[in-house]
């Protein structure tokens, strides 16, 4: 495989941007290409293959997440439908409180506050300190319905212990969501290992994939607790049956599907996702985390950066956040537009300028862009 093949990116660019809105390898748009050809010159004739690709992504989704089956897999829109589903999926009562951080983009908070009206309670935990996942925990008491937290804060960097929050979970039934959109892609990720019992995440990330389609794992057990708000002819148990009167929702995770799919995403994302199983997540991950560390390293030996990530082993991903010590947050937007310009695609975020190289990216000439525009 020639991984330079798969992205030819222009030379004037340097994309440490995956942890916002990732690059395609040349085989998505390959497949992109031949589906849209295919629309052209023979219409919906090979249906039937198109929905043999659909379950192709299952069974890489289920692979990607470790999940039991692929009956666990639903496909979403984004990230914020899923949550949508799990928040007014659950029947909550007044008083009942969902526990969560002070750090998650807004997909993972504003649901859950929009659960005020039924009087139900969002508790933020601050995790800025030296154990985040004992401050999730001392939030919870008897009346915590769930725990939902990012894999990957997506502005620190910070990386959470799932296994020991998915543990806690389990031993005092309180149902654990993780919105994994900052991992999946980048580092192996196992959800029957933390007891997940929902798991979502957009591909257009570190998954290499478009926008408009996302993961949604849910645990047999787990689903079922979820009350049904969308409806329509591809969530019953017989789809296709047209004519049926009586219908029943389908015990797969398919009943979270109310339409027709997004196929034109779903051959995208199951090609993006070929290559990332191609290479194996466990390498994948192992060439994300040594990026990590070498901006890491590089920010350290710079004396007018300061890191904001955490740079203990197991604390951190693919993203790697610094401030520049003399800049305010003004002067970080506008760095942070100089270095859009020079052609070093970034963000700003948590009040400095975050980087998230994939496995693939190159980083032998960033410092050189850096200096140029940082000057």
């Amino acid at each position: 495989m020639n991984i330079d093949a798969e992205f030819p990116l222009d030379a004037d660019l340097v994309y440490f941007n995956h942890a916002a809105v990732g690059v395609w390898p040349r085989r998505t748009a390959d497949a992109i290409k031949a589906y849209a050809d295919e629309n052209v010159r023979r219409g919906a004739a090979g249906y039937l293959e198109w929905l043999k690709v659909e379950a192709e992504l299952r069974g890489r989704l289920q692979r990607l997440v470790n999940a039991a089956s692929s009956d666990d897999i639903a496909l979403c829109k984004n990230t914020s439908e899923a949550l949508s589903l799990v928040a007014y999926g659950l029947e909550c009562q007044a008083g009942d409180n969902v526990v969560s951080s002070n750090q998650e983009f807004p997909s993972n908070r504003i649901v859950w506050e929009s659960l005020h009206e039924q009087g139900v309670e969002l508790r933020q935990a601050d995790i800025s300190g030296d154990d985040p996942e004992a401050a999730l925990m001392a939030r919870c008491d008897e009346h915590t319905r769930l725990l939902t937290i990012s894999s990957v804060q997506y502005g620190t960097g910070l990386r959470m212990d799932l296994k020991r929050l998915g543990q806690f979970c389990h031993d005092h039934g309180i149902l654990f969501c993780v919105d994994a959109i900052q991992s999946l892609g980048a580092l192996q990720f196992d959800a029957q290992a933390c007891h997940a019992d929902f798991v979502v995440a957009d591909g257009h990330k570190w998954m290499l994939g478009p926008e408009g389609l996302a993961l949604f794992y849910s645990k047999a057990e787990a689903r079922d607790q979820l009350k049904l708000s969308q409806f329509g002819w591809r969530m019953v148990r017989r789809a296709g049956e047209f004519d049926a009167i009586d219908w029943t929702p389908a015990q797969s995770a398919r009943r979270f599907e109310p339409g027709s799919p997004n196929m034109l995403g779903i051959y995208a994302l199951n090609a993006s996702l070929s290559l990332l199983q191609e290479v194996g997540m466990d390498r994948v991950e192992v060439e994300v985390l040594t990026r990590s560390e070498t901006l890491i390293d590089w920010v350290h030996s710079r004396g007018e950066l300061e890191l904001i990530t955490p740079e203990q082993p197991g604390r951190h991903g693919g993203i790697v956040t610094f401030r520049v010590r003399s800049l305010d947050n003004d002067g970080h937007a506008d760095l942070y537009r100089r270095l859009m310009a020079a052609g070093l695609i970034c963000a700003h975020r948590a009040g400095g300028i975050r980087f998230s190289p994939h496995f693939y990216s190159d980083l032998s000439r960033f410092e050189l862009l850096w200096d140029r525009i940082s000057a």
